[in-house]
């Protein structure tokens, strides 16, 4: 997955491309209870929304999907100097849970960090 994600004054919100298409991120945060609520829309399709915490290594929670489906995810920056190659194989090398095949994750702006 590719995904740009901005927080500001409590409001997140962000774009990217996985394996089921183009997406837009709105939702809100909460720096005091560092929890993270957003809906990524499928632009045309469907809506997956998601609760996360975040934490040193990223923002980890559940999403769903119209109490169809659900499951874990990870989310973490890829360091400014890290290219596609490197950042491929050390996705290979973490276990993946075949329901949450979103973990790797590109983030334009660091600014996350003051979740």
């Amino acid at each position: 997955m590719d995904l740009s994600l901005s927080f500001a004054n409590g409001t997140m919100s962000g774009d990217g491309n996985d394996d089921v298409g183009r997406f837009v991120i709105k939702g809100r945060y909460d720096t005091a209870s560092r929890e993270c609520y957003w809906t990524k829309t499928y632009i045309g399709t469907h809506d997956v929304f998601y609760r996360g915490f975040r934490e040193g290594k990223g923002i980890w929670g559940t999403w769903e999907i119209s109490n169809f489906s659900h499951g874990g995810f990870h989310i973490w920056p890829r360091h400014i100097d890290e290219g596609e190659e490197e950042a491929e194989s050390f996705a290979e090398a973490e276990p993946v849970d075949a329901i949450a095949k979103e973990s790797l994750v590109t983030v334009n702006d660091s600014s996350w960090r003051n979740l």
